[in-house]
């Protein structure tokens, strides 16, 4: 009667929750955050009018437009050039007020001699433009001073060539790579946070409630526990589901176009390196599902032997160091990687979730330490449950003060 009984208890919690509102509020808002943080900003940006992104220049040097026109076409600007006159200024200034051009720059021989320009604009640029402006003018007179002086300007320019060679098998951290370790990393303490308390929540309601007296006595405590973990596990992994399906239909249909609207942001080459490939997100999933079970049978055992909501924030105290201490730690293992602690730390099974995945990410962590944190992970679930199922056996019909250390290991000894 095993499988019958946790599956009632799954099918309960799962229905129960993805019904509510705040699951479908949440599971929806999700997605609409992103799109309201990340794309539509970007996206409303590139629809602004094509005189807010057109952009005249006035080179009284006669050297530099050449070189920084392509630089600020691929900058995002709209550009063309105005001969210098003693009333050009005045003049491109009323085209400005007119909205008929987004403004102008004025290059004379100071900018060939220091890079220094001058921009006439009716409002203050974003960073971005005022950033990606002031790198080309700077690079045009570079160019040019170079050409002057005899050097390859290009091969200097380009940056050269540094051919890497790697004395170990395992390789550092890539800048790419960052966003993706550090993001998820990030997202796996949140997500595993939020719903392993969810079960411990759970827990303490029937309890309290004396609903769990009537559900024991048809079935054992520890398949109850067992069938509320892996209810509120698959309500998780619904969520990041569809969380990772609309971020990937975001990905798909919207970076093309806001990289067509926005060359300033780079090619779909760049974009494309940082975003997680099928089996970078399959391990994802694994190590949220694993650091789950973990988390959740210690927070199920906590909701056990608690009597009201004070007394689990409480007790959850050392679970929650736990599970933020990696993210504490997560920085230094991202920028090594490779070291001896970044390597023991993510191989500690409560670690592991979290570090491992920024290792792993980072493209720091070989496949055998992957493996190994996997088995760790997978012996520490193991040791997790029957831990758990002896505390909350005893403690989910316990009331009254919370139990002292003594009578837990009582519990677990008696169990």
């Amino acid at each position: 009667m095993m499988w019958p009984n946790v599956w009632a208890v799954v099918r309960r919690e799962y229905l129960q929750r993805v019904r509510s509102k705040w699951f479908i509020f949440g599971t929806v808002a999700g997605p609409l955050l992103m799109a309201l943080l990340f794309v539509v900003p970007i996206y409303m940006a590139s629809r602004s009018e094509d005189a807010e992104r057109t952009i005249a220049i006035v080179d009284a040097s006669g050297v530099l437009y050449e070189r920084l026109a392509p630089e600020l076409e691929t900058g995002g600007w709209n550009v063309h050039s105005e001969p210098w006159t003693s009333d050009v200024v005045a003049v491109l200034t009323e085209r400005v007020e007119a909205e008929d051009i987004g403004g102008f720059v004025v290059l004379d021989e100071r900018t060939v001699e220091t890079g220094e320009a001058v921009l006439y604009v009716p409002t203050r640029p974003s960073a971005l433009r005022t950033l990606t402006l002031r790198s080309a003018i700077s690079r045009a007179a570079l160019e040019n001073a170079l050409e002057r002086s005899g050097v390859d300007a290009d091969a200097i320019m380009s940056g050269g060539e540094l051919r890497v060679e790697v004395l170990s098998d395992a390789s550092g951290t890539e800048d790419p790579r960052f966003v993706v370790a550090y993001f998820g990393a990030f997202f796996l303490y949140m997500v595993i946070l939020i719903y392993a308390v969810a079960v411990m929540r759970a827990t303490l309601e029937e309890k309290t409630s004396r609903i769990v007296e009537v559900i024991i006595s048809s079935m054992k405590p520890w398949h109850l526990m067992l069938g509320k973990i892996v209810g509120v596990g698959a309500v998780s992994l619904t969520q990041v589901a569809v969380w990772l399906a609309s971020g990937a239909l975001l990905a798909t249909a919207g970076i093309p176009a806001i990289l067509a609207a926005r060359p300033e942001l780079g090619g779909f080459e760049q974009i494309a390196d940082v975003l997680p490939g099928v089996g970078l997100l399959s391990l994802f999933v694994a190590f949220f599902v694993l650091g789950f079970f973990m988390y959740s049978g210690l927070y199920a055992s906590v909701g056990a032997m608690c009597n009201s909501d004070e007394e689990a924030q409480q007790a959850q105290v050392p679970l929650v160091v736990f599970i933020v201490a990696p993210i504490i730690l997560v920085m230094p293992v991202i920028q090594d990687p490779t070291s001896s602690m970044s390597t023991g730390l993510s191989l500690f099974p409560l670690f592991s979730p979290i570090l491992m995945w920024a290792r792993v990410a980072s493209g720091g962590a070989p496949a055998w330490q992957v493996a190994l944190s996997f088995v760790l992970m997978a012996l520490a679930v193991i040791a997790i449950a029957w831990l758990a199922g002896r505390i909350y056996k005893t403690g989910i019909l316990m009331t009254g003060k919370r139990p002292t250390l003594p009578e837990l290991w009582r519990w677990v000894r008696e169990a």
